[in-house]
């Protein structure tokens, strides 16, 4: 279980979107921090290009934590990044950097993959950190 999950944040920090959705099971809800649930790899993959086009980020500080019986997990981070490209309802990027702590929690499917990602950060803190 937390090697899927190490699996998933490792093809994160490489860009390596494939990698992450070889990690997904095809029905994935995608919970972001704000705005709709996503359902499916194809909507997860179309999220990840948005993100990959407006921010760099890298994950550092990580702990994985699993439990029940290893169908859920969690992950805690900082997430170190760059604003590349404004985003819609956001401020102006100017290639601001920032630096938040996040977390993801995760439920796994029969077969060990994620049908379930659940990230939550500090926006507030975020706009801060760019609009400063």
């Amino acid at each position: 279980m937390t090697e899927t999950i190490q699996r998933y944040f490792a093809a994160f920090n490489a860009g390596d979107t494939p990698a992450m959705l070889e990690c997904l099971s095809d029905d994935v809800a995608h919970h972001v921090n704000e705005g709709e649930v996503r359902r499916g790899k194809a909507l997860f993959a179309a999220f990840c290009a948005h993100m990959s086009r407006c921010y760099r980020e890298e994950l550092t500080d990580m702990v994985v934590f699993s439990g029940d019986g290893g169908r859920r997990g969690a992950a805690e981070y900082v997430v170190n990044g760059t604003y590349l490209e404004s985003d819609s309802g956001l401020p102006e990027a100017r290639g601001q950097t920032y630096r938040l702590p996040a977390g993801s929690f995760f439920d796994l499917d029969d077969a060990g993959l994620i049908c379930r990602v659940t990230t939550y950060y500090n926006l507030a803190d975020w706009v801060a950190q760019v609009s400063a």
